[in-house]
This record gives C-alpha cells, structure tokens and sequence, in this order.
C-alpha cells in the first residue's frame, strides 16, 4: 500500500495536468477520484510521494492561475 502521510494513494486516478509542460520534462499529475483530497505528484517519479491537498484548497489554486 502506497502511503502520503498515512493517506493511501493506491486506488488514485492519476491524469497529466494541463498546466504541464507539452516535452514531458517539466510534469505534474492529480489524481481526482479520491473524496475530499486532491494527490499530486511528479510524473518523472510516479513511485515516490504526493502532495495531498484539501479539494477545495487545491481548486481555489488552480483557479487563482
């Protein structure tokens, strides 16, 4: 089982953000099937962790850009 923080981000729909780079150097995914929390992390390291964001924390941010 894959833990952040003893959040288990195993059953995560990862998707590539649209705010990553079209090289596929510079790469972020968010998982967006997870209740309540929005997991992100770098796409060059899918095994290593995530950043876990409160959904709204994270929507209030992408919206802010």
């Amino acid at each position: 089982m894959k833990q952040t923080k003893g959040i288990d981000v195993d059953s995560a729909a990862w998707r590539k953000s649209s705010y990553s780079n079209s090289q596929a150097g510079e790469c972020v995914e968010v998982a967006h099937n997870l209740p309540g929390i929005t997991p992100v992390r770098d796409s060059k390291n899918p095994e290593g962790p995530a950043l876990v964001f409160p959904t709204r924390a994270w929507a209030l941010f992408v919206n802010s850009l």
